[in-house]
């Protein structure tokens, strides 16, 4: 059974920092493109990070550019997103998710956005974890 289960959650308070970790059971990280997705309140869903281990691409959705980082520890099969800088408009709950098919595809090339953050191209999604940003 694939299990992707994500932690370190909760409140910060405007400019400060949380380190969000998303543990997988089941699958190996090698082996599938990462990505990261929020959902803010009365809002849709919506992809902010991506990585693959192919060749270590990384890619930011612009809200979090330069204050979000992507990372991996393969041997602990977890992969990481720090969040610095934080916002109110960072407030919602953030779920992991896995794609095989974006692992392969990302062997031919660069992955434009629209297909990064397509929800159908990935296979497996943690139960999401809440953020609160706030004074």
């Amino acid at each position: 059974e694939v299990q992707l289960v994500e932690s370190g959650g909760g409140l910060a308070q405007i400019g400060g920092s949380l380190r969000l970790s998303c543990e997988a059971s089941g699958i190996s990280f090698m082996d599938y493109a990462i990505g990261w997705f929020r959902q803010a309140p009365g809002k849709e869903r919506e992809g902010i990070a991506w990585s693959v281990s192919t060749d270590g691409t990384t890619n930011y959705a612009d809200s979090v550019k330069g204050r979000f980082t992507i990372s991996s520890d393969y041997a602990k099969n977890t992969i990481f997103l720090q969040m610095d800088s934080l916002k109110p408009e960072d407030t919602g709950v953030y779920y992991c998710a896995v794609s095989v098919h974006l692992h392969v595809r990302s062997l031919g090339g660069p992955i434009s956005r629209a297909v990064l953050w397509s929800e159908g191209n990935y296979d497996y999604w943690g139960q999401g974890i809440q953020v609160t940003v706030s004074s």
